[in-house]
């Protein structure tokens, strides 16, 4: 028995009969290297545990989390809890448990990513500075190993772990900035002088940037835009409490997307970086959400899936009982297209790089309002002539890979930082019809 399951089984103990409970202990570590005007300037790693714990006591439910695992404590955060639990009403949603069964046998795991030292970081962002000479570096480079042992007391038994390695970075100029980012389950996977050079020729060719008349646009937009487009559609719309309320915008089996959409929730992939069951203690197994354009599933937790009749999917993470569960390992197909290519095919239009501050205003038909950033630049002719301004957008990300929109797809398919964060979708850079700038970013 590995030391945190001890741990989840000494809280059970604690609690005894006096309630159903679930125990989750998330340990390992996390270590940062920051760096901003290209220097190094901050290395900070945690270690240790925490506890958090569920319970029910006659259907009144409780949630906490503790990072005091001395035993005096825990019988102390168990009792509070138990206290709270009788002032709580009762969930008439609640429901229940997971019961013992078979899991999913995925290990996403690098020793060498989760021992990772400062010093392997650190050259990781020299690798990157160096990649655009004569301007200002800034960014971040992390490394983690997390395990995580679930326990509760209808008898169900799960570990599992994961490790993550990021470089996130832009390089500037005096009058502009450039973008790159990768991520893997592996520190070895990362290309640091890649990423750098990405970067910095974004930053290049960011300068002396103008502003253009807003409009429709046939828009070719990098891995970082699709991600955010795919995490905006997975927690609004492939949401079984959102759909279930009449929030969603998905209707099952028919054909929203174009044909050459195919996104995929798939933990069984070998390029994950995720634990095999949810933070209810229910397997993850693969779960296609898109599949030639046509709707297939939404993401249930057992709160949604005991009112809809199904089973769960695995998708419960905490605090989905009040925004719902969505898909977080998320795989936008890609294809065979050099990005070059996809540009080449574009008569006028524009080149993004990344969106940022994307809010929705309407999730029936996914209208969202965003900017663009660290890197927007003009198509003619099937070239990049020149670099743009920021732009604002509001656009229904639904219409735009609606059918016959979708008009290329890259073949450089990465964990793509989105909104939500990084490590949730797996995406290409996509060439789409159009896309409904609205003005400058400061409109």
């Amino acid at each position: 028995m590995s030391e945190r399951m001890a741990l989840a089984e000494e809280v059970l103990a604690l609690v005894g009969d006096r309630a159903q409970v679930e125990v989750r202990v998330t340990g390992g570590n996390l270590a940062l290297t920051r760096f901003a005007n290209s220097f190094i300037h901050q290395n900070v790693g945690e270690e240790g545990d925490t506890v958090s714990l569920r319970l029910a006591v006659d259907g009144r439910v409780v949630s906490g989390t503790t990072t005091n695992t001395n035993r005096e404590a825990l019988s102390r955060f168990v009792d509070e809890s138990l206290a709270r639990a009788l002032l709580q009403p009762v969930d008439e949603g609640w429901p229940g448990l997971s019961a013992p069964g078979p899991g999913t046998d995925v290990d996403h795991f690098d020793p060498a990513t989760a021992d990772a030292s400062p010093a392997s970081r650190a050259a990781m962002v020299a690798d990157f500075v160096a990649a655009g000479p004569g301007m200002r570096a800034a960014g971040y480079c992390s490394t983690q190993g997390t395990e995580v042992a679930f326990a509760n007391s209808a008898g169900v038994r799960r570990e599992g772990r994961y490790t993550q390695a990021t470089l996130d970075g832009i390089h500037q100029t005096d009058t502009s900035a450039g973008s790159g980012h990768a991520t893997s389950v592996r520190a070895g996977d990362l290309d640091a002088a890649s990423v750098g050079e990405l970067a910095a020729g974004r930053a290049r060719r960011g300068a002396d940037a103008y502003d253009i008349k807003p409009g429709e646009y046939e828009v070719v937009l990098a891995p970082e835009c699709v991600a955010s487009i795919a995490v905006f559609l997975a927690f609004y719309g492939f949401n079984a409490k959102a759909h279930a309320e009449g929030q969603s915008f998905v209707a099952l089996g028919e054909q929203q997307f174009d044909e050459r959409v195919e996104l995929v929730d798939d933990v069984t992939d070998r390029r994950a970086i995720a634990l095999g069951f949810d933070s209810e203690g229910t397997p993850r197994r693969r779960l296609p959400l898109i599949a030639a354009g046509v709707a297939e599933n939404v993401a249930h937790d057992r709160r949604t899936a005991q009112k809809a009749g199904v089973e769960s999917t695995g998708h419960a993470v905490p605090g989905s009982e009040v925004f719902g569960p969505f898909p977080t390992t998320m795989f936008f197909r890609g294809g065979a297209t050099a990005v070059e290519h996809l540009i080449a095919a574009v008569d006028r239009g524009l080149y993004v790089a990344t969106f940022n501050y994307c809010r929705v205003l309407d999730p029936k038909t996914m209208a969202v309002t965003g900017l663009t950033r660290n890197g927007t630049f003009m198509i003619e002719n099937g070239r990049i002539t020149g670099a743009v301004t920021g732009m604002r957008f509001t656009q229904s990300f639904l219409a735009a890979l609606g059918p016959g929109r979708v008009l290329g797809l890259g073949d450089d398919a990465r964990w793509a930082d989105s909104e939500f964060g990084s490590a949730l979708v797996h995406a290409p850079t996509v060439r789409l019809a159009g896309w409904n700038f609205t003005g400058g970013s400061d409109a």
